[in-house]
């Protein structure tokens, strides 16, 4: 998703806001300022605008890694996106393949897999449909989506689920307060940014899918005096605190 919101913020605010993504000369700081002052960027005399659905969801929605961006600009950014048509349909695989690769190994695992996220909803279809439509536009066929609000343990415990795959340290830290999974973090920022509570408290944290998919495939392949799944996956991180430490 951040590849494609970066690209709409270039569009939207023009190529100074993700300069540095690309190996840019450094922007004057004047520029800046005159990005965060654009016309309709200005807080409102006249009293604060109604919340769209996409700046509702922004209250519960990280700050974007990869730009530097004020709050203002990036309720802007998300007004922006809700206009365009289907916008969860234009995303690429951050790693292309990694979809048909799960759907194949849940097939011939007989793994139940549940998509869980947040998005806001967009012009089009509803974003539960779009991410389906996604899902099996790159090989996943009759995906479970749920569009959903609150905390990832929750839901992980409600639904008895056994481990929790997310790309947001705070939705892996909700699933080990929250419930008896064992979360994954995939983390493909710098390790430096990477909160040091994650591994504390029993996060598994990884740098890509398929990393992921190697571990889970290994995790389902039970061998001759081999501790059970869970015992598996902690050994397989490097974890040893249990997962709701």
């Amino acid at each position: 998703m951040e590849g494609e919101l970066v690209r709409q913020a270039e569009i939207l605010f023009g190529p100074r806001m993700s300069a540095r993504l690309h190996g840019r000369p450094a922007v004057d700081p004047s520029e800046d300022a005159a990005v965060a002052s654009a016309p309709g960027d200005q807080p409102s005399d006249a009293g604060a605008e109604p919340q769209s659905a996409a700046e509702t969801a922004l209250d519960s929605t990280p700050p974007l890694l990869k730009l530097n961006m004020t709050s203002r600009q990036q309720r802007k950014l998300w007004r922006h996106v809700e206009t365009i048509e289907n916008f969860w349909e234009t995303l690429s695989e951050n790693e292309p393949g990694v979809v048909a690769r799960l759907a194949k190994i849940a097939i011939d695992r007989r793994w139940e897999v549940i998509f869980l996220t947040k998005r806001p909803q967009t012009a089009g279809a509803t974003a539960q449909v779009q991410s389906q439509r996604w899902l099996e536009s790159k090989g996943f066929p009759l995906p479970s989506v749920f569009v959903v609000q609150g905390s990832r343990g929750r839901i992980a415990a409600a639904l008895d689920l056994a481990i929790v795959v997310d790309d947001r340290p705070e939705n892996c830290l909700d699933v080990v307060v929250d419930s008896k999974a064992r979360a994954i973090l995939v983390w493909r920022e710098n390790e430096n940014l990477l909160p040091g509570a994650a591994r504390r408290l029993g996060i598994g944290v990884i740098k890509t899918t398929g990393e992921c998919l190697d571990i889970l495939e290994e995790v389902d392949t039970p061998r001759a005096g081999n501790p059970g799944v869970m015992d598996r996956v902690k050994r397989l991180l490097g974890l040893k605190e249990p997962a709701n430490a």
